[in-house]
């Protein structure tokens, strides 16, 4: 089971998302090590400075807050709530384990249907965040999505990681193979992270990622996911 919130009017209660990171660490004590058992093993995982800096892990009693700092802000940016299984399925920190491993379920994190909802749900958090700081809401628009989601397999088919395929070429190649006609135009990637929300906040604190995706100037998105390849294009309509 898992719960993340994004928006400013939801309760997380002892929390509030846009609260200062500072007020947060006066009242919540952060560990570098959170140790738990399920299934007759044994789990440790263990954050790195970074992640205590900006993603630390909370215990509260049977359940589990990862809390996202915006860190050029210095505010919480959204929180992830969740039990036992979900946190080790998503393992979002260096893990140590005596016993068994719990397995992850592969099969899910491929499926097709898993990859259309975290595309929307990108989409989703991209017009919560671009509201936040008061900029336009952005459109689907599937054309941008179809060449998004044709990088993102790419990516993965050939092993690589860039905005520049060898085959496709650069976004500007790409976009006019898939008849995109457009203004302007910009572009994150991503791979590895586990799902939507955590992509998201990995592109929120990254300077040029968070340029792109906080750009007035764009009307219009799409996201393509492919086996924890994520691309997201943003367009200027004509």
């Amino acid at each position: 089971m898992t719960v993340y919130a994004i928006g400013s009017n939801v309760n997380i209660s002892p929390y509030k998302i846009g609260q200062e990171v500072g007020e947060i660490y006066t009242t919540t004590p952060i560990e570098t090590n959170i140790s738990l058992d399920y299934e007759n093993s044994s789990y440790r995982f263990e954050l790195s400075e970074d992640e205590i800096n900006n993603r630390p892990l909370i215990q509260m009693g049977n359940y589990y807050a990862q809390l996202y700092f915006d860190k050029f802000t210095g505010t919480l940016s959204s929180i992830r709530y969740m039990d036992k299984r979900t946190l080790l399925h998503l393992r979002p920190y260096e893990l140590v384990y005596r016993g068994e491993l719990l397995e992850t379920d592969e099969a899910v994190e491929k499926d097709e249907a898993v990859e259309r909802g975290n595309e929307q749900q990108i989409l989703d958090m991209t017009n919560v965040l671009r509201s936040r700081f008061n900029l336009g809401t952005v459109e689907w628009d599937q054309q941008t999505a179809t060449v998004a989601l044709g990088h993102s397999q790419d990516m993965h088919d050939t092993e690589t990681f860039s905005h520049t395929s060898d085959k496709f070429g650069d976004l500007e190649e790409r976009l006019k193979t898939g008849e995109v006609f457009y203004q302007v135009a910009g572009e994150n990637i991503a791979a590895g992270y586990a799902d939507a929300p955590a992509v998201i906040e990995g592109w929120l604190n990254s300077k040029g990622h968070r340029e792109c995706l906080l750009n007035e100037k764009f009307t219009h998105l799409g996201v393509g996911v492919y086996d924890k390849y994520f691309t997201q294009n943003f367009i200027e309509k004509w």
